[in-house]
């Protein structure tokens, strides 16, 4: 019998734990190390098969966005293999840098001259050539802060002071720069995956609950005050309401989706990629995948994102301490909720957000933040299999 990290917070999870062989960590980590590198596959090939239009009407080569993004994916599984192989527990004292960093980096997105604007946002900082979108490293930011902080309070899980405030003061304050870029959706991310971390935490439900309450309310404000947001809103109810405007996106993502058919019309064969569907390469890969593999090829992505998610809260399960359960907890939901907000955006479920998919869209600081939490995963589900019997019994809870 396995025994458990201390103050396991769901007495439920912790009792499905104690029943588990004490070899079964091992799955985990070769499966979600395999549907990783596969997710990045099928987002080279999609990659490949979108960028090669929108290149050539930018006037670039067909390979142009298609080699930057094999380079950002090689460096991506490089630092992907650095952290995997770097003891998470050493993040912990970089938390609080991180942050600064982060604070810092979308301070300077909002100052002219600095901050790049596109599509109406201001989003991105060069360094040189390289542009850098500080709001994907606030997420990783979120995820630490919560697992460094929330580590050192066991014991104090009913007391807001020490708990709920300090983590929702710093979700707010990203958050609140986010916003000014704007970003609603990455908003809504960081906030689900600081709630995450509570839950997981042992924060009693009845105040998450209230918090999670008034933080919907102001998700719903920002959006329908707004008037691109309202109009996104009002497109996702009824598209053809305005099929030639704010309905166009939707309307024509749908048309590729029911244009695969089950087997799909074919790798490099989509027809909403040429000019009908904007924003084919980032936002709506999902569509020209779901058009080109068919539903058979979406499901399987699907799938794949559910199994990520499975052994992620397995990881977190089997974590050998506190920090490891709330880091393995928020990586899992950072990577679950944004593709699924993505999918479900394509599909016309939710109202367009501009959230990318996580490791199929085009975007470097994306994938690159994405492979960096995945390492970081991935190190503490080996650090679960590799913890000696006798160590994992010195630990467990009276």
């Amino acid at each position: 019998m396995t025994a458990v990290a201390p103050r396991v917070p769901r007495r439920a999870w912790a009792a499905a734990l104690r029943s588990a062989p004490a070899g079964q960590a091992t799955i985990p980590f070769y499966l979600l190390l395999g549907m990783i590198v596969t997710l990045n596959a099928i987002g080279l090939v999609m990659v490949l098969s979108v960028s090669s239009v929108t290149s050539l009407y930018d006037g670039q080569s067909t390979w142009f966005t298609f080699q930057r993004q094999l380079v950002w994916c090689m460096g991506g599984l490089v630092a992907m293999v650095l952290v995997m192989r770097t003891d998470y527990r050493r993040w912990k004292r970089y938390a609080n840098a991180v942050v600064a960093l982060t604070m810092v980096l979308l301070v300077a997105v909002l100052i002219p001259g600095i901050g790049t604007t596109a599509h109406g946002a201001t989003r991105w900082v060069y360094f040189g050539p390289i542009s850098f979108q500080p709001s994907e490293l606030a997420k990783l930011g979120m995820i630490l802060f919560a697992a460094a902080w929330l580590s050192d309070k066991a014991g104090e899980e009913r007391n807001a002071r020490t708990t709920i405030r300090p983590v929702l003061v710093i979700c707010s304050v990203m958050c609140g720069l986010i916003l000014l870029q704007p970003n609603l959706g990455t908003a809504v991310v960081i906030v689900v995956i600081a709630f995450a971390a509570l839950f997981m935490a042992g924060v009693p439900l009845v105040p998450l609950t209230g918090w999670s309450l008034v933080s919907g309310v102001a998700a719903a404000l920002a959006a329908w005050g707004s008037g691109y947001r309202r109009d996104r809103v009002i497109s996702m109810l009824d598209p053809w309401a305005d099929p030639l405007d704010t309905g166009w996106q939707t309307i024509q993502s749908r048309v590729g989706i029911a244009s695969g058919g089950a087997s799909g019309v074919g790798l490099g064969e989509s027809r909403i990629k040429w000019g009908f569907l904007p924003e084919a390469h980032t936002d709506f890969i999902f569509a020209v995948l779901a058009e080109e593999m068919g539903w058979l090829g979406a499901m399987f992505v699907v799938s794949v994102f559910a199994m990520i998610a499975f052994c992620g809260i397995g990881v977190a399960l089997s974590a050998p301490d506190r920090f490891g359960q709330v880091l393995a907890i928020g990586i899992t939901v950072w990577v679950g909720v944004q593709g699924f907000v993505n999918m479900a955006a394509v599909v016309g479920v939710l109202p367009i957000t501009g959230v990318p998919l996580p490791f199929l869209s085009v975007g470097g600081s994306a994938l690159l933040t994405s492979m960096v939490g995945i390492g970081m995963l991935l190190n503490i589900a080996r650090q679960s299999r590799a913890a000696p019997r006798s160590a994992r019994q010195s630990r467990a809870a009276p």
